[in-house]
């Protein structure tokens, strides 16, 4: 009997320790949570897994003048000539199963990516030609063509044990369940529809560091339910558009609940290039087309009513906006800028002049040969905000005689449909980065096509993408910025993306259970728990339970 109360008494103590030191988080809206942790799988895996299940070599701080920040790799070093780079990864790393972590691993993970290309969401092997295991703990890669920016192009990637995934058949669809791998939180001792937890991995190296013992994920479908949670102290670390911040989250408790925004990726609305449509295909590929719809969206109410002020008005058809200002040739701006801003008479004036008059009576426009253009664009049924901003593109649109509508898929199946091209029209964003040569890379690497969202407009061409290499080509600014240059005004004469703002980089916090979060006082790195951005891996570290 005494054994069982003291077994009992340890189990309650064991629990309370254990409560102190679980961070309940939100990254993604979901109705259900589905158990995948392919760390590859662009549409389906969990959120948390990149990062926290699997760490990088090495992440580069945004917020610190992109220095790096060795992870698994404790150095690297290029070789004079850009043409090739070896990182050297740290003594002692492990698998959370306890098994060694090696060069080999890397090698094979490299390897494994190019026999099954689907998995490269970068397409590593156009950038890459050979990766070699030096010794057990040095990878040397070597380079397709010279270039300053290798190490963040081959970090971006995750390593994977060689010992589980090589006996697998179909990496593509494999979940991977019950994942081995090697960052601060790699075991899953719960798993639910509504609710799952990622906690300590017992063998990571830097286990001194990590005082967060578990993050827990609970199921919330849309902003709504995310915005309850968050304003009830819930939740202790978010990435959601809440409105009216300041009164329904910072007021209920303003000595703990905070929030930081700050300038961060692209949002703008594309046509699918390629769409199976043909005569939607017709009006989508006549430049004349894209830049009325660039004049008929009301850009200040997107930003003023949909985001209740929180995003940055972004007029650039070079995509360069406020968060690559320094980045911008403002003669671009001068020759295009008019087709990235609001005036719908000017919208109407150049669809007449192109042709597009309504010859069926319907009261929309049609192609010049009389075919009907009708469209839906596709946005996530949870970001109410982007629902928001996409019924007012469709208002604008339906103004100046065009078809449009709104549809909102699940996250998930906006995500597919968009790498897949299995939609006619969406609002999709790129990712923010140090330089725009990383939202460029993304967007126009015909390599990518069909591997991530970003490539979802379907617009490659050659001179850009030899353009996004030469910058790669030297470390000299001025060169760098010469070829953006020209690669932004071949873009913003093209016009493939519409752009009508720069999301803020949202991020909630709760200093009520834990305290060394990155502040706007201390930015210290990028906070967003977003997936996009690896540096949420040292906001997690710098975190400690309050006492």
């Amino acid at each position: 009997m005494k054994k069982y109360l003291l077994a009992a008494a340890l189990t309650l103590l064991s629990g309370s320790a254990m409560a102190q030191t679980v961070l309940t988080v939100n990254i993604e809206p979901a109705t259900t949570w589905v158990r995948n942790f392919n760390p590859f799988n662009q549409t389906s895996a969990r959120q948390s897994t990149l990062d926290f299940i699997y760490e990088p070599l090495v992440v580069f701080n945004r917020f610190d003048s992109n220095k790096p920040v060795y992870r698994l790799a404790e150095s690297f070093k290029l070789s004079d000539d850009l043409k090739s780079i070896e990182f050297k990864l740290r003594s002692d790393l492990k698998w959370s199963d306890g098994k060694p972590l090696t060069a080999a691993d890397v090698k094979f993970t490299y390897d494994y990516l190019k026999k099954f290309p689907a998995l490269d969401f970068v397409s590593i092997w156009t950038f890459v030609t050979d990766v070699q295991a030096v010794d057990g703990q040095t990878v040397r890669f070597t380079l397709a063509n010279p270039s300053s920016l290798a190490a963040e192009q081959i970090s971006q990637l995750p390593i994977v044990p060689e010992h589980v995934w090589k006996d697998i058949s179909d990496p593509v669809t494999f979940a991977n369940e019950t994942p081995v791998g090697s960052g601060p939180l790699t075991e899953v001792p719960r798993f639910t529809g509504q609710t799952y937890d990622q906690c300590r991995n017992p063998h990571y190296w830097d286990n001194a560091h990590l005082k967060v013992d578990c993050m827990r994920f609970p199921q919330l479908a849309d902003n709504n339910q995310i915005l309850t949670a968050t304003a009830d102290g819930t939740l202790d670390w978010g990435v959601s558009f809440i409105p009216d911040i300041d009164n329904v989250y910072v007021s209920k408790d303003p000595a703990h609940f905070h929030y930081w925004y700050s300038p961060s990726s692209m949002v703008a609305f594309l046509f699918n290039l390629e769409t199976a449509n043909e005569n939607n295909k017709k009006a989508f590929n006549d430049l004349k087309f894209r830049r009325a719809v660039g004049m008929a969206l009301d850009r200040k109410t997107m930003i003023d009513v949909a985001g209740y002020g929180y995003p940055t008005l972004n007029e650039d058809p070079g995509l360069m906006g406020e968060l690559y200002k320094s980045w911008a040739d403002p003669s671009v701006k001068a020759d295009f800028g008019k087709f990235a801003t609001y005036d719908a008479d000017a919208a109407k004036a150049l669809l007449d002049e192109a042709g597009y008059k309504d010859q069926d009576g319907d009261g929309f426009r049609d192609n010049p040969d009389g075919s009907k253009i009708s469209f839906s664009i596709i946005v996530p049924n949870s970001w109410t905000d982007w629902v928001d901003t996409v019924n007012i593109a469709v208002e604008g649109m339906q103004a100046v005689g065009i078809d449009a509508k709104i549809e909102t898929p699940e996250e998930a199946v906006w995500t597919g449909n968009l790498i897949n091209g299995t939609f006619d029209a969406a609002i999709n964003s790129l990712p923010a980065s140090a330089s725009p040569y990383y939202p460029y890379k993304r967007a126009f690497s015909a390599s990518d096509k069909g591997k991530t969202r970003f490539t979802a407009q379907r617009w490659f061409n050659p001179e850009v993408e030899k353009l996004v290499t030469e910058f790669t080509h030297t470390a000299d600014l001025a060169k760098q910025k010469d070829a953006m240059n020209k690669a932004q005004r071949i873009v913003a004469e093209n016009m493939p993306m519409i752009p009508v703002f720069n999301n803020p980089n949202w991020y909630q916090y709760n200093t009520k259970r834990f305290t060394g979060w990155s502040t706007k006082e201390n930015p210290f790195v990028n906070p967003s728990i977003s997936r996009t951005n690896p540096a949420r891996l040292l906001n997690l570290l710098a975190l400690e339970p309050v006492k």
